[in-house]
Order: structure tokens, then C-alpha cells, then sequence
């Protein structure tokens, strides 16, 4: 960032532009808490940030042609490979079902108040040096980690009601409090991110995600502002989620969560379904994938509809399967992409697989498991110690890293993810004279499990077809017997 910095700053020099371009935004909030910047630049001016993107690839200072928003007077360039922002100095106006506003020309003061939160209002002149807190409380809300909107919370979250998530992140991110007024105006205002409604949202389903996207990734500290005395362990994304939950902010789009809030578990638990969510969420490593991040918040969601009790306890039964068929109708609506929803969706119907295995297991049983789960083996065991982790731990569990040991080993010997019927469909058809069904499908499976328990070589075409015709003449035979037992 600092280069494409000193190329701008140079750039400029002797020109008319020079001691009118202002850095503002994230950098400089992120300067001020001693924290590491975004590689991205904003700038803003009092002026045409348009006519200043083209002086600027005249002078070949940007990477290539800028592309230019002139009813926004907006710019966007590449210098020396960050991408940068040119923002005219502006006052925007807004219609009640609309994110397009109207735009005219102002004062940097009035740009600073149309932004979202003091703390994001900080300019700096790039040749003076002079920085600008023209809403007087920039300084003052970042050295007591206050999230603030410059102007009544109401006229800001209007304007753009994405900015309510914002509010939210920046919040699990630094570990700010929501400032009162502000966290009113959210509650009050959270159905303007309605995504279930009859009408056209205000605010796009592509939005709102990449703001969810943004808070799974958070890693923040606790948050004092949820801190209930069992949740010492709830920060960053988790924390976050909470607040836009007692918000009213995943009612308008994610409403399924809620339904884990106060479903009581089984003795191995501690928590309901909804802290528990958070808590392992809370857990899951700083490298975690956004899929393993989405599939921990929704490996539960299944719960709440599958629950019963009898008088051997409550139960859960295929909870997973209910809960991957949730989270795919919930992620379709935050248009996550076709690969996102798949893999999540995996996950979530997978996640009992390793909590489910015993020590006992033969290895035959241990290398199926390991078929089934392939490919996404690594992040299951993230997500089972993340669900463990949420547990009692007085309770037994899994030893994750014996089984990871036993699994490899396994490996080692035999790629059971691989391995393949030494027979194809079309020979499996020819032996057996059947046509392409459930019958040829067994088949295969049958000769692969062969293969995992030890009694069959991959390529031994001939005892493959030998032990296929003895499979299929057993099972001909128990058809036949159970057809004649419903005559009788």
C-alpha cells in the first residue's frame, strides 16, 4: 500500500491537485489501533475524482484505464498492483426502497457525515500530513472502542441498511461496543435487510452475504456486550452472530438459526443448540475455511425439528441430514456460489461421521469411513474438535488424534478413497445379465467393500466375478424368498 502511496503523492506534486487529496477510511482507522491496514487505498477530494483518475493514466501512474462510476463521482484504479478509490467529496439522498442514491457535490465535512462510523472518518492529507477529524469524535470513539454512526443512527442505516451488519462486524472484529443509540436505531430498523418478504429486498442477497462472509471470518476478542458468565469462550464470528441475533438482524435472512435458540440436548451437553453453535464456532482454528466456518454455524440447525424425547433421553435422529437440507436453502438464499453450497452442505450431513467411530473398529470399518468422507476428511476433524470443544468435558470422546494416526496408516497401505471394482459396469452386466440399475450400483459397491476388507485384490478380474456371481445368486435367492413369504 505504502508504494502505491508514494507513486500517488508524487505523482501529484507541482499539480493542480497537489494538497487536495485526502486518505480516509479503513487505513487509517486501522493505523490508529496499531493494527496491520488493508492493502486497498481510499482517497477523497473536493473536486472531479473522475477528472483525476484520467490525469492519473495519463500520466501513466495507473496500472491500466480506470473504471469510472461519473453519476457516483466515483474511480477506480490500480497503482503498482493495489487497488485504489477515488471518491469526490459528496452528499448522498436515498428513496425508501432503493440503494441508489442521489448524489451532488459537497464539502469534505459533509462527506465525513455521510460515511457509516466516526471511527471510518479519519482524512489525512497525503502531502501535508494534516489529518482531519471533521466529525469531532473519530479520535475520541477509537481510543474507547466505540462503534458510532456521524449523524442519527436512523438517517445512516436508512441510507444504506447494510451498514447495521457493518456495525456488527467492526464490533466482533475490534471488540467495540455498539454505542446505545446506534444499537436502537439496528433493532428498530433490522427488517430493512428482509430477505423473505414479498417485496424486492433493499438490499441485495449478494450483500448481505459478503458481509456474513466477512463477520465467519472475524476473530475478534469477547465482546462485553454479549458476555453472559458461560460464555467466556464466545468471540469474533460468534459473538457477532449473537448480535445480529438479539438484533433482530438474522430474523430478516438467516431465521433458521434461531429455532437452536433454547433447544435443550442430551446429557453430554451443557448448553442448547444455539450457545453450543456458538461456542464451537468460537473454536474453530485462525486458518479455517469460510466452508468449515459456515458448516460448524449450521451442523446443529438440524436439531430443533428432529428433537424427541422418550424415556431414554432426547434425541436427535438424522438431525444432520435434516440440518445439510437447511443450510442449502438458506445458503441458495444468500446466493452463495454452487461450490460453496455443495461442500458446506457435505459437511454438515457428515459431521457425526468421526465422533461416531470406536476404538473397536475393524480396520475394514475404518477404511470405509475413510471413503466416505473423502474428500473432506481435513475439515471434518476441524469441525468434530470444534463440536467437541463445545461438550462436556467430563464426558468420553473421540481420541481425534489416535484416529487421525490409525487413519493414515491405513492410507498408507491402501488409498481406500481410490480403490475401484476390478470389474466395469458393462462386465458386471455381461456376468450377471442385468440391465443399468440399483442391481449394477450394489454390484460395484459390493466389490469395492471387498476390497476394503481385505478379501479381494484390485485387478483380480477373476475372483472379482467369481465372488460377484455368488453375491448375486445369495441375494437372487433372498428376493426370491422374500417374494415367496409376502404371497404366503
Amino acid at each position: 500500500m505504502s508504494e502505491a502511496l508514494d507513486v500517488i503523492r508524487e505523482g501529484l506534486r507541482g499539480t493542480p491537485y497537489e494538497g487536495k487529496l485526502y486518505l480516509v477510511g479503513g487505513v487509517l482507522r486501522d493505523r490508529a489501533l496499531g493494527l496491520p491496514g488493508s492493502e486497498d487505498v481510499d482517497f477523497v477530494l473536493e473536486g472531479d475524482a473522475v477528472a483525476l483518475a484520467e490525469f492519473l493514466f495519463r500520466k501513466g501512474i495507473s496500472d491500466h484505464h480506470p473504471v469510472l462510476y461519473p453519476r457516483f463521482g466515483t474511480a477506480k484504479l490500480a497503482v503498482r498492483g493495489h487497488d485504489v478509490e477515488l471518491v469526490a467529496a459528496r452528499a448522498e439522498s436515498y428513496e425508501s426502497d432503493s440503494r441508489k442514491p442521489s448524489v451532488v457535490a459537497a464539502t469534505l465535512r459533509d462527506d465525513a457525515f455521510r460515511r457509516d462510523f466516526t471511527i471510518n472518518t479519519l482524512m489525512e492529507n497525503i502531502h501535508t500530513g494534516e489529518v482531519l477529524d471533521l466529525t469531532g469524535r473519530a479520535w475520541e470513539d477509537l481510543r474507547a472502542g466505540v462503534i458510532r454512526t456521524p449523524l442519527d443512527p436512523h438517517v445512516t442505516f436508512f441510507d444504506d441498511p447494510l451498514r447495521m451488519l457493518r456495525a456488527v462486524r467492526f464490533a466482533c472484529r475490534y471488540g467495540f461496543t455498539i454505542e446505545d443509540r446506534t444499537w436502537s436505531a439496528i433493532i428498530e430498523m433490522a427488517g430493512r435487510l428482509n430477505l423473505l418478504g414479498p417485496e424486492p429486498p433493499v438490499v441485495s442477497a449478494e450483500r448481505i452475504r459478503d458481509e456474513i462472509v466477512k463477520a465467519l471470518g472475524a476473530s475478534g476478542p469477547a465482546l462485553d456486550q454479549v458476555h453472559r458468565s458461560q460464555w467466556t469462550m464466545v468471540k469474533g464470528a460468534a459473538a457477532g452472530l449473537e448480535l445480529m441475533r438479539r438484533a433482530g438482524l438474522l430474523k430478516a435472512f438467516l431465521p433458521e438459526l434461531l429455532e437452536m435458540v433454547g433447544v435443550t440436548q442430551t446429557a453430554w451437553h451443557l448448553y442448547d443448540v444455539w450457545d453450543h453453535t456458538l461456542i464451537a464456532l468460537s473454536h474453530a482454528p485462525p486458518d479455517a475455511s469460510l466452508e468449515v466456518r459456515a458448516a460448524i454455524l449450521f451442523h446443529d440447525v438440524g436439531k430443533p425439528r428432529t428433537r424427541t424425547e422418550d424415556e431414554k433421553g432426547v434425541h436427535f435422529y438424522e438431525h444432520q441430514f435434516v440440518g445439510a437440507e437447511m443450510a442449502r436453502e438458506a445458503l441458495n438464499r444468500l446466493r452463495f456460489t454452487n461450490d460453496q453450497i455443495r461442500d458446506v452442505c457435505a459437511l454438515v450431513g457428515l459431521h457425526m461421521r468421526l465422533g461416531e467411530s470406536r476404538p473397536e473398529w475393524t480396520d475394514a470399518a475404518i477404511r470405509r469411513m475413510i471413503r466416505a468422507i473423502h474428500p473432506y476428511t481435513g475439515a471434518l476433524f476441524q469441525i468434530t474438535a470444534c463440536d467437541m470443544a463445545a461438550m462436556r468435558r467430563d464426558v468420553p470422546h473421540p481420541d481425534l488424534v489416535s484416529l487421525r494416526a490409525r487413519m493414515d496408516r491405513l492410507n498408507a497401505e491402501m488409498n481406500a478413497a481410490s480403490a475401484k471394482s476390478p470389474l466395469d459396469g458393462v462386465e458386471i452386466m455381461e456376468i450377471l445379465g442385468v440391465a443399468p440399475g440399483p442391481v449394477l450400483r450394489d454390484a460395484k459397491e459390493y466389490l469395492v467393500n471387498q476390497i476394503l476388507d481385505g478379501t479381494l485384490v484390485e485387478g483380480d478380474k477373476d475372483a472379482a466375478s467369481a465372488i460377484l456371481r455368488k453375491w448375486f445368486a445369495e441375494r437372487s435367492g433372498e428376493s426370491v424368498g422374500m417374494a415367496a413369504g409376502a404371497a404366503g
